[in-house]
């Protein structure tokens, strides 16, 4: 496969949703709106997200995504539109932790624990939820396991909204 075009954010306030499937442009554009009326409708104060809708990055792998992405350094998470987004009704993207680099060094000694069993890095968000997901991580309020925590409890296995990750209402 070529080398994946480098992505240029003007914002890093805005999460990264990167479109790698495209059997389905209705559910695409499903996707968009409802970031757009998150972002636009409730949350006047945040932006859009940075679409990246370019058929060469159509049936890019997990990995290869996470590569890519990880060119920009400033960059901690991107979502994927992919298959699975696709095809299920609740058009769930797929959130990567780009920090998982950041074990590598681990000495053993001291951080076995967390070298055997390693935090998971990837979890499936709802369209509605990009924006609270990608805000908390940047301002450290929550953490990525915290949001697979709230997704393994959820019957459909996605990250809807905050409320109970955070201690709201529903905690």
């Amino acid at each position: 496969m070529e080398e994946l075009p480098e992505i240029i954010r003007a914002d890093e306030w805005v999460p990264l949703v990167i479109r790698t499937d495209y059997t389905d442009d209705a559910a695409w554009r499903e996707v968009v709106s409802e970031l757009r009326r998150v972002a636009e409708v409730e949350h006047e104060w945040e932006s859009a997200a940075h679409l990246v809708d370019d058929r060469r990055w159509d049936g890019v792998t997990r990995d290869e995504a996470l590569a890519a992405a990880a060119r920009d350094e400033e960059l901690s998470l991107v979502f994927l539109a992919d298959g699975v987004t696709m095809r299920s009704p609740l058009r769930p993207l797929l959130a990567l932790d780009l920090g998982a680099d950041d074990d590598e060094d681990l000495d053993p000694v001291y951080y076995q624990e967390l070298i055997d069993s390693p935090p998971p890095r990837e979890v499936r968000v709802v369209p509605d939820a990009v924006h609270m997901v990608h805000g908390n991580l940047q301002l450290a309020n929550v953490d990525f396991p915290e949001f697979a925590e709230e997704a393994a409890g959820d019957p459909d296995g996605v990250v809807r909204d905050l409320v109970t990750v955070a201690g709201g209402p529903g905690a």
